[in-house]
């Protein structure tokens, strides 16, 4: 478990899906049912879209949505 609350992908020179911007490592508010916390993932400057790492989205937003709905 990656203790780090910085979520970039290891390789690659990624562009906005949207606006076709460089993206670039931005700070991002997280928030599901109560809880919030911020990490750091690339983001497009232009038009905020972000972009989440699949082993972000699939593991560990998946653990902390689990330990949320059981408290």
């Amino acid at each position: 478990m990656n203790d780090s609350l910085v979520y970039l992908p290891q390789s690659g020179d990624w562009v906005c899906a949207s606006c076709d911007g460089p993206l670039s490592p931005t700070d991002t508010a997280v928030t599901y049912l109560e809880g919030g916390f911020t990490i750091t993932v690339l983001a497009c400057p232009k038009c905020g879209l972000s972009l989440l790492p699949e082993y972000v989205a699939v593991g560990k937003m998946l653990e902390v949505e689990q330990l949320l709905e059981d408290k």
